[in-house]
């Protein structure tokens, strides 16, 4: 399942089941297994992206686009590798907790907090095709973060981008 797929109602109702305080069981490596591959793409049991790395460290195309992207639009207040900051969470701790709705309705829609007289806020990036076209990826590189499957810095060896990869791409970017 592909966020321009998703229709804004699952993605809301998603939401909503979290926010509603519906536990959402922590994510672990066995859960987030690659059981499934399409087009390049891996899928757990459960049907949500995920990553697949090979035991000499080479990641699939969408775990190197996910890190690549995140530490072009997120680690500014994310921090590194998704490690946090002062300004914002550290998002490879908070997937650990969040389903893929749930963070494509955040991602697309931006989150409010405040707790303890301290607001933050996580904008909306719905607009945003930088951020949007790249959601599964970012999606997967944070949860290959967040079970300990991929370590920090930048991936030593990836595949090759697949042509579905290249064809989303394109006419997500309008190209």
């Amino acid at each position: 399942m592909q966020f321009r797929k998703l229709g804004s109602v699952v993605v809301l109702v998603l939401a909503s089941m979290s926010a509603s305080g519906i536990a959402i069981a922590e994510d672990t490596a066995e859960k987030a297994k690659a059981v499934k591959e399409e087009d390049g793409k891996w899928f757990d049991a459960d049907g949500n992206p995920t990553f697949n790395i090979q035991p000499d460290g080479t990641v699939d195309w969408f775990t190197f686009s996910g890190y690549r992207r995140y530490h072009s639009d997120c680690h500014v207040c994310h921090g590194p590798d998704g490690v946090g900051s002062s300004y914002a969470p550290a998002l490879a701790e908070s997937l650990k907790h969040i389903d893929y709705g749930t963070f494509l309705s955040i991602v697309a829609e931006g989150r409010k907090n405040i707790q303890a007289g301290k607001e933050s806020v996580m904008p909306a990036f719905g607009d945003n095709k930088n951020v949007y076209c790249y959601m599964d990826d970012l999606y997967i590189y944070l949860r290959a973060r967040a079970v300990g499957a991929a370590p920090r810095g930048r991936p030593p060896k990836k595949a090759e981008k697949p042509q579905a990869a290249k064809d989303h791409e394109a006419s997500c970017m309008g190209g």
